[in-house]
């Protein structure tokens, strides 16, 4: 089968390969990202994708974690793709932006370095949209099982027996 003559325009393949040749950090399009190294793709249904695309890194500076794959941000931050949120998101996407031109970036998500991101934020800590994504990404992001070895929990005890009898000191780090 010859991929050129798609009617559809490109494959998800080949869009994900272009990304990667380019060094994109994300591939975005209408109502779609992914990252170039196809580790994950979503479809948005109410922020635009660049939008959906810096709240992702936002989300990856505010909690830092070189472990935690870029699919699990997403998954935190996915619950603010909705028609209640995405005016609010879009707007404090917007004001990031706004704060990353003020530093001489092109926008926050073309800030190359994390420690210059950061210094963007806490110019934006006090904000109600930095509020809001940082307080939903303390459930939004630790309640992910997938993420819990990551950090030596190995979950509830109660339906185990609690804690007492399961080693409740043999963490190796204190």
């Amino acid at each position: 089968m010859n991929t050129n003559s798609s009617p559809r325009g490109l494959t998800r393949r080949q869009l994900l390969s272009r990304a990667s040749a380019a060094g994109a950090a994300f591939v975005a399009g209408a109502g779609f990202i992914a990252a170039p190294d196809a580790a994950w793709a979503y479809e948005t249904t109410h922020l635009d994708s660049q939008v959906f695309a810096t709240l992702v890194q936002m989300a990856r500076d505010i909690y830092p974690h070189d472990r935690i794959p870029d699919a699990n941000y997403v998954e935190a931050v996915k619950g603010y793709d909705t028609p209640e949120t995405a005016v609010a998101i879009t707007a404090g996407i917007a004001a990031l932006d706004a704060a990353a031109r003020g530093k001489g970036f092109a926008s926050y998500i073309d800030t190359g370095w994390e420690r210059d991101r950061v210094d963007i934020l806490r110019g934006m800590e006090e904000s109600a949209f930095f509020q809001q994504v940082r307080g939903g990404l303390v459930t939004g992001l630790y309640n992910q099982k997938s993420v819990w070895p990551i950090f030596g929990y190995e979950g509830e005890s109660y339906s185990q027996g609690g804690y007492i009898d399961r080693g409740f000191d043999d963490i190796n780090w204190l």
